[in-house]
C-alpha cells in the first residue's frame, strides 16, 4: 500500500468513528451504511478536497 492509499484509509476510518459517535452505532453499522450508498467511494474520489476540511 503507497503513503496516499493509507492516507486514504486513514481518512476513511477517521469519518466512520466520528459518524459512529455522533449517531450512537457500531463500526460495522456505519461500513455497511457508507457501502450502501456509496459513501467510502465518494470519500476517496474526493480525498484530495475533503481531508482538508474540518471535522463538521
Amino acid at each position: 500500500m503507497d503513503k496516499k492509499e493509507l492516507d486514504i484509509a486513514y481518512f476513511i476510518s477517521f469519518c466512520i468513528e466520528q459518524y459512529k459517535m455522533k449517531y450512537n452505532l457500531s463500526g460495522k453499522e456505519v461500513m455497511n451504511l457508507f457501502e450502501k450508498y456509496g459513501i467510502s467511494q465518494y470519500l476517496t474520489d474526493n480525498f484530495e478536497v475533503l481531508h482538508t476540511q474540518s471535522r463538521q
